[in-house]
């Protein structure tokens, strides 16, 4: 790649780009599955061409699923969530024909660790809790929530397997949630909010 122009990424060593002329391609490698992106088609082109010569490949068109992430697109712009990876994830925590929450943590919810603490499965607590963790590409609105639960991966206890419950259920609520990339919008200026006390 770094051959054909690419240069690979310091930050995630599976992804190469290429800019030129104020126009950037992408290529993201996981295993056996690639993504090609950017805003230059004749480059794009060229890459694939190039790759073909050198790897036996299929092009499955434009980008629908990859690493459990669904990409849709339609006149508002791309949006990206993890519906089956959520539901997937109900079905087998059994969550499936829970009752849904409207937060994803309980009101004034405080979590310690209690010298009287009923202990739960660490390795399943782990297990969900990362599992939750990677939903939280697509869900932003989780991050809060597995920031208080992810405190207790060493010594979990009752209490903090419920609050990994209550998200579960929250996801219940809307599994197929994720993040809108606009059309028409300039990425360049983001703006965010905090509540921080």
């Amino acid at each position: 790649m770094i051959n054909f122009g690419y240069h690979q990424s310091n930050l995630d060593h599976t992804l190469f780009l290429k800019k030129q002329q104020g126009k950037i391609t992408a290529l993201i490698v996981y295993v056996d599955d690639m993504v090609v992106t950017g805003n230059d088609p004749e480059e794009r082109k060229a890459l694939q061409t190039h790759l073909s010569r050198e790897f036996e490949m299929k092009d499955l068109g434009p980008l629908k699923y990859f690493l459990g992430i669904d990409v849709s697109r339609s006149r508002e712009g791309i949006v990206i969530s993890q519906r089956k990876y959520a539901l997937d994830l109900l079905q087998e925590t059994g969550m499936s024909s829970c009752q849904p929450a409207d937060t994803p943590v309980e009101e004034g919810l405080k979590l310690c660790i209690e010298s009287d603490q009923v202990p739960v499965d660490k390795r399943r607590y782990q297990r969900l809790v990362g599992r939750l963790m990677y939903l939280a590409h697509t869900r932003p609105d989780l991050a809060y929530a597995l920031s208080i639960v992810s405190q207790f991966m060493h010594n979990p206890g009752e209490k903090h397997m419920n609050a990994v419950m209550h998200i579960l259920r929250y996801l219940k609520s809307a599994p197929g949630k994720g993040i809108l990339f606009a059309k028409k919008e300039n990425f360049q200026n983001v703006v965010t909010y905090t509540d921080a006390d």
